[in-house]
């Protein structure tokens, strides 16, 4: 009888170091979910640098442009998702206004400002689907009651407006046939 409380309680404790491993790979896979957002965000802001800087958008849109990135680049941890939102409204605001003829004018930089874009919304999406399981982890009855998430802090969404610019589409090519 002893041999088999021994084993049980053997088998309990694999389980629970199990889910304490478990645990700290959802949290790992949190952090390089976050690098890899925090990098696409640095990609966006080159992106719309070298916009602002291609000429091809008004000189007021530049200058604001240039302002919601600094503000990004500078934005702490808490207000970070403020000043990205506040980024994606203006650079859709700028290049909407520009037209599709100010816009076309650096075809280059456009593509690179969209792939940008759509990448910080491929990372944003990561991220938030490893938070998401982590969280559901977490939530877990014995996660809870034996403190298997030691001191790691519950992570959190990261939301932001994140919609890229409208953009004129590609011209239409003539059938050849």
């Amino acid at each position: 009888m002893v041999a088999w409380a021994v084993l049980a309680l053997a088998l309990f404790g694999f389980y629970l170091s199990w889910r304490a491993t478990r645990l700290h790979r959802l949290h790992h896979r949190v952090d390089v979910a976050r690098a890899g957002l925090e990098g696409a965000l640095a990609r966006r802001r080159s992106a719309v640098l070298a916009l602002a800087g291609a000429g091809c958008v008004p000189r007021a849109g530049a200058r604001a442009l240039e302002e919601a990135v600094a503000a990004a680049g500078e934005a702490g941890e808490r207000r970070l998702d403020l000043a990205e939102s506040r980024l994606s409204r203006v650079l859709r605001d700028v290049v909407e206004e520009a037209g599709p003829g100010g816009a076309a004018s650096a075809p280059p930089v456009r593509a690179e400002v969209e792939a940008a874009a759509k990448g910080v919304h491929i990372a944003r999406t990561f991220y938030n689907d490893a938070v998401s399981d982590t969280r559901r982890a977490r939530r877990s009855r014995i996660v809870r009651v034996f403190r298997l998430a030691g001191t790691a802090p519950l992570p959190d969404y990261f939301e932001i407006d994140d919609r890229p610019p409208r953009t004129a589409p590609p011209a239409a090519r003539p059938d050849t046939l």
